[in-house]
């Protein structure tokens, strides 16, 4: 066994450093020569062994190779790291010496390649030195050449002429170098020579060249054995059996229009790309000249594989994957054959050129990893030791690593595909506990491909952050009657900190809800933050509230943090409508009159009902379920109207009576009903002739809204015309009698005739409402005697104020004859404006 031993890393360093020690003024130029050496010094210890070895054999002493102390190779984590799938080497630890742990076979470690090499990387801690050796497998001749098949046949025609040449299938041997096939023997014969041809790998193939004329009826078939010999010692060979069927003549043979082909492929080509469409002619015709395409007999196994050749198109398409990193070059020997009899095979090389694509990422491998890494550990402490590598070539397989450049952290390259990680300046656990440090391996291939590798690197606290929760408030909707004791929602908090600080305890702040503690509407879990309901909550009586949960570490001291959490409470349909009108009379069920004479459409009556809930829940609609004349009456379905189909025939009955269903629009709905019996009368007593009226045709409900708004517009007008008309004459017949008091010409809201009486003034306000059948005066206070124009003018603003909200201010003061005229002409307009509201009220309901 050979070996080539370098000079150590740390040994060179440790002389480097006594010559500066000694030499101070040419530190600089030694620094620069280091630098420039250390790609040189990368094969530092070189093995030569043979394949096949058994486990145990010898390969070299590596500690004493590379003068290391024996004795310290334990206390230092001697190892190494092989980039290979199985552990073929290993180390002695007590001795030093690198032994065969697995037996190696070339073959499959390297395949068909010449030089074979066990890439190995050695690590050695405290302190930290990296070697580089290679282990060279030398081949063995232990496979003997071998053809695919131990019989071949061939067909010549006997108008072959001499020369002719004919592929025959080549021998494979799995070794290389001196060890691989070297040449072909054939036995004796009369007719045939073997030429033996090199491709451009190297590799050797034979072609059967006939020699003297064949003769079919002197001999139809000649019988050969074809030798392929190895180069090793001791020499290896195989053999197969050539049979020569001679054939009747063919006289036009198939004509390829060139005999080299090369064509370029790109790497791992999808299957069933096309390759190269061959054209071969023949001049015959029918039978024989119908060529069919085919692999030459010396193809390789692998080409087969490959590729594939249609027999009737010639177009060779891809089989398999096509992988660069294997082959560069194809050689595809392809013959042309037609079907006629005799028929003689033409054959033309395809060299298929395989581009190289950036298809392999980089691979990362974590050699060594300390964490976790003290905060206060010095800038330049080592993290971890890093190796890289790409199987593509060229700039394709030429890697580059990075780190961001947001983390305390550097990159540095010890020398080439290999890195060490260390820290850049000093840590603090109270900003970042952790590092997730991302590594990102990338080639410089077009696109270029990357490898992320992600290194967490850990710090080591005191209870300096209080729990923080993931939300700043949380918001929960909980349905109404939900079941005591179920989870509304959870809560979370995190401590940045670690082990007993980062132990969390959520709780409740004490509060009211409605008059009663917290405590007895929510509970918590102390030590997962779930929240739950204690009580079935009710959406009529309750729609939302507010607690505040508080979290708190173990730490001591403990630090805590507090969020508010807003609970809704959504509506379940869980209540049915509620029959507002009619409603039975004396216990007995409602009765409405109807005049026999009206028309159809008239309007019998209106349901109205109330339902309890929110939304769709309580959106109402009406349907007749029973009645005792279904063509009769008519409900409106959304607005509860009963109103006549047709007119009354002497034939109907004088008692109608209808059950009215009531239902809402939740899911599932709730309904009620309402049972009526209308009473058809001749006529209608007087109190009641005015409800008649209400009779209404067919007409869109938008006429109405329009007619209603035109009438109470005319009033209003109206109203603000006779107040506006009433003040300019009052202040004309009275401007003698007020003095030095002035009336600004808007409509006054304070009017008195003797200024020199105002000792005192009253202020009422009158408020309308839609749901009032009544107005209602309230006495506010005095108003001050001293100011009658501000007065006048809040006055004023009041009746503006009361065209917006349906309210009014009206100023009392001393009563003399006009006064009363005006103030009795307010309320009659204070009485017009509340009839106005109800009809506006009336409208809405209709609406």
């Amino acid at each position: 066994m050979r070996k080539y031993v370098g000079i150590s890393i740390a040994a060179a360093f440790k002389n480097l450093q006594d010559y500066l020690v000694t030499n101070p003024k040419r530190q600089v130029v030694c620094l620069l020569l280091c630098a420039c050496a250390l790609d040189q010094v990368l094969a530092q210890i070189r093995y030569s062994v043979p394949e096949e070895l058994e486990h145990g054999a010898f390969v070299g002493n590596i500690a004493e190779d590379l003068g290391l102390d024996v004795a310290k190779l334990s206390s230092r984590r001697f190892r190494i790291v092989s980039g290979a799938r199985k552990q073929y080497l290993e180390v002695n630890l007590e001795n030093g010496i690198l032994f065969v742990n697995e037996k190696i076979d070339r073959e499959e470690l390297c395949e068909q390649s010449l030089v074979c090499f066990l890439h190995l990387q050695v690590v050695i801690e405290n302190p930290l030195e990296l070697y580089r050796v290679e282990v060279e497998i030398l081949d063995v001749n232990d496979n003997a050449p071998s053809f695919p098949w131990s019989e071949f046949n061939l067909e010549i025609t006997e108008s072959a002429a001499p020369g002719s040449r004919f592929p025959l299938e080549s021998a494979q041997d799995l070794d290389v170098g001196s060890n691989s096939l070297r040449s072909y023997l054939l036995s004796a014969n009369q007719h045939f020579v073997l030429d033996i041809q090199t491709r451009n790998d190297g590799s050797k193939f034979a072609e059967l060249v006939l020699q003297s004329p064949l003769d079919r009826e002197q001999q139809k078939t000649h019988e050969m054995v074809l030798t392929a010999v190895d180069g090793g010692s001791p020499l290896r060979s195989g053999t197969a059996q050539i049979t020569v069927t001679v054939l009747d003549a063919n006289d036009n043979v198939p004509v390829f229009d060139r005999s080299v082909y090369r064509v370029s492929l790109v790497e791992n080509a999808p299957r069933g790309t096309l390759v190269l469409k061959l054209n071969a002619t023949d001049l015959d015709e029918g039978a024989n000249g119908e060529i069919t395409y085919s692999f030459s007999g010396h193809a390789p196994p692998k080409v087969r594989e490959l590729f594939s050749v249609d027999s009737h198109s010639g177009e060779i398409r891809v089989k398999g994957i096509v992988d660069y990193e294997r082959a560069s070059v194809y050689e595809l020997y392809v013959q042309a054959k037609d079907k006629g009899p005799s028929a003689v095979a033409v054959h033309c090389k395809v060299l298929v050129d395989i581009l190289d694509v950036n298809d392999n990422a980089p691979e990362v491998i974590l050699t060594s990893v300390s964490t976790p890494v003290q905060e206060d550990a010095p800038p330049g402490t080592v993290i971890a030791v890093i190796s890289v590598m790409d199987r593509d070539s060229g700039e394709n397989g030429a890697v580059d690593c990075q780190i961001p450049g947001n983390v305390p952290f550097q990159l540095h390259s010890s020398f080439k595909n290999y890195y060490t990680l260390v820290t850049s300046e000093f840590l603090d656990r109270e900003s970042v506990s952790e590092y997730n440090i991302s590594l990102t391996a990338r080639d410089l291939g077009s696109p270029p491909l990357s490898t992320r590798k992600t290194i967490l690197v850990q710090v080591s606290d005191i209870n300096d952050n209080p729990p923080r929760f993931i939300q700043p408030s949380y918001t929960v909707y909980v349905t109404e009657n939900n079941a005591p004791g179920a989870s509304i929602c959870s809560v979370t908090a995190f401590d940045p900190d670690s082990n007993q600080n980062a132990y969390l305890s959520y709780s409740i702040f004490d509060g009211q809800i409605q008059g009663m503690p917290v405590s007895t509407y929510v509970s918590i879990n102390s030590d997962n933050g779930n929240t739950y309901a204690l009580r079935s909550f009710d959406y009529e009586q309750l729609r939302n509230f507010q607690i505040r949960v508080q979290a708190q570490d173990a730490g001591f001291p403990p630090l805590s943090s507090n969020v508010t959490v807003n609970v809704f409470v959504l509506d379940q349909n869980d209540n049915a409508p509620v029959i507002l009108s009619p409603l039975p009379r004396n216990g007995s069920v409602a009765t409405e009159m109807v005049p026999r004479s009206v028309d159809a459409g008239y309007l019998v009556a209106k349901i109205t009902a109330l339902d309890a809930d929110a939304g769709q829940n309580s959106r109402l609609s009406y349907q007749m379920l029973q009645a005792t004349d279904p063509g009769l009456f008519s409900v409106a379905l959304y607005t509860g109207e009963i109103r006549t189909i047709r007119r009354f025939l002497d034939k109907d009955a004088i008692r109608q009576r209808l059950v009215i269903l009531v239902k809402d629009n939740g899911q599932p709905p709730l309904s009620t009903t309402v049972s009526i019996i209308l009473s058809v009368v001749d006529s209608v007593p007087e109190s009641l002739s005015d409800f008649g009226d209400l009779s209404l045709s067919p007409q869109p409900p938008s006429n109405l809204a329009l007619y209603l708004i035109v009438s109470l517009s005319t009033v209003s007008l109206i109203f603000l015309v006779a107040i506006i008309v009433l003040a300019a004459v009052k202040c004309y017949k009275d401007r003698d009698s007020l003095g030095g008091y002035a009336f600004e010409p808007e409509p006054p809201a304070e009017v008195n005739s003797n200024p020199g009486n105002l000792s005192q003034a009253y202020c009422y306000k009158v408020c309308l409402t839609p749901e009032s059948a009544k107005s209602d005066f309230m006495f506010l206070k005095p108003c001050s005697p001293g100011t009658p124009r501000n007065n006048a003018a809040r006055g004023a603003d009041n009746l503006a104020l009361s065209s917006q909200s349906r309210c009014s201010s009206v100023n009392n003061g001393a009563t003399t004859p006009n006064e009363v005229k005006l103030h009795s002409l307010s309320f009659l307009n204070i009485n017009l404006l509340h009839s106005v509201c109800q009809v506006i009220f009336i409208f809405e309901s209709l609406w």
